[in-house]
């Protein structure tokens, strides 16, 4: 079967059109019919090769949702005709104890989909059947792309860290990840801080569920709620004073980082000790986890706020990822 797509052939290269055929199908295998693919800047991280793995050609695309149209012989609960999402991992083993306890997405043999084989900007994409997530009724087949990525990155952790809908949670960073962290917070019923060092975008945050917004470059605005914070999630790349951030959190807080920061982070031991304080870490979510997200999503009429372009202008789309201007998230149509 011949699949047709978009691919980057180079670091950092511009997405031509790109085709390429895929073998039988596996017993476990399903086939998705592309219908919308999110832009994810993990896509672009893996064009320019940030992390060092991509092969080329690279077919980008993680955050996909389409319709099932073929099924190998042994999959089991979909069918030809589903409409399904998959997201940064396409396959795990399935057998390990890591799988067999239910965190299929930290087992040590998950196959990403887009790393060593070609994902979702294309008319099909293919992947084992336990990573075809269902999606349910009523369900907006146009926004719900990106939760298959930045939406199960910032549910998990809340799951993770036992947050009730008592606690006061704090939000690093408020784009494509923290907008989403907002959301998800706001009907989990937290208290909402924002952090944030844009101030234009203030009025617009409060609107997607923050009780307050705070700025990151302002030290005495941190220190005004020292103490309050049960959670603080960080969806930034970047270094920051975590001793200040640490701080804010109440006894027995969490900081917890799903934001890539590259450089190692200074964290004083005694910022830790004195509240019993615990940092973290987290990729997405288990296949279980991402179905109970969309239940709350659909429950709640939660999706993240996207841009639409036609899947034919990819690389337009790319330029408004690279230059900042995408609010919040992009998503391509086949």
């Amino acid at each position: 079967m011949q699949v047709s797509a978009y691919a980057a052939r180079e670091k950092g290269g511009e997405l031509t059109p790109f085709s390429y055929e895929l073998g039988p199908i596996g017993a476990e295998q399903v086939d998705i019919k592309v219908m919308y693919c999110g832009l994810c800047h993990s896509d672009l991280s893996m064009i320019n090769d940030d992390w060092g793995m991509t092969e080329y050609p690279l077919v980008p695309g993680h955050e996909i949702v389409g319709e099932v149209i073929a099924t190998g012989e042994a999959v089991k609960n979909i069918r030809i005709g589903d409409k399904v999402g998959m997201g940064w991992f396409s396959a795990s083993c399935m057998s390990c104890q890591i799988c067999m306890d239910g965190a299929h997405h930290l087992c040590n043999q998950t196959e990403a989909t887009i790393v060593g084989r070609h994902g979702g900007f294309a008319d099909m994409v293919r992947g084992h059947w336990s990573w075809a997530i269902p999606l349910p009724q009523g369900i907006d087949l146009s926004k719900a792309g990106p939760l298959f990525c930045g939406g199960i990155t910032v549910f998990n952790p809340i799951v993770l860290a036992g947050v009730q809908p008592t606690d006061s949670a704090g939000v690093i960073g408020i784009g494509g990840l923290g907008h989403m962290a907002l959301k998800f917070l706001k009907y989990w019923g937290c208290e909402v801080i924002a952090f944030s060092s844009n101030p234009e975008k203030k009025e617009e945050i409060l609107a997607m569920g923050a009780t307050r917004v705070i700025s990151s470059k302002d030290p005495e605005a941190l220190k005004s709620i020292q103490g309050s914070l049960k959670f603080i999630l960080n969806t930034t790349n970047v270094n920051l004073d975590w001793t200040s951030y640490l701080r804010t959190l109440s006894p027995k807080g969490r900081l917890h980082h799903v934001g890539a920061v590259l450089e190692p982070m200074a964290i004083p031991a005694f910022g830790l000790i004195g509240g019993e304080k615990s940092i973290g870490g987290s990729p997405l979510g288990s296949p279980a986890l991402n179905r109970t997200m969309l239940d709350f999503c659909v429950r709640h009429d939660i999706y993240p706020t996207v841009e639409e372009f036609p899947m034919i202008k990819v690389n337009e789309a790319l330029q408004h990822l690279k230059e900042g201007k995408a609010r919040f998230r992009i998503v391509l149509k086949n």
